[in-house]
């Protein structure tokens, strides 16, 4: 996952804290970050990239199969 996207949600996290408490919004924040961290890992996530690149090959295995298919049905009909 994209380290900004963290740091932005572990800034808006930290900034819904009350302002009485701002000595702890550091230590918060870290914790946030932490939490999050650990939690995005073990979601087996990936980036918009490699999910753009598994789609790209997807489709081109797709035409492959769909070609492959109507030469079978060619070869079967004209034995």
């Amino acid at each position: 996952m994209d380290p900004r996207i963290l740091d932005e949600i572990t800034r808006q996290l930290a900034a819904a804290v009350p302002a009485d408490i701002d000595r702890l919004k550091q230590d918060l924040q870290k914790n946030f970050r932490a939490v999050l961290d650990n939690t995005f890992a073990k979601m087996s996530l990936v980036t918009r990239e490699e999910f753009d690149a598994q789609q790209s090959v997807l489709n081109r295995t797709r035409k492959k199969l769909e070609a492959i298919e109507q030469r079978l049905i060619e070869i079967e009909n004209n034995p």
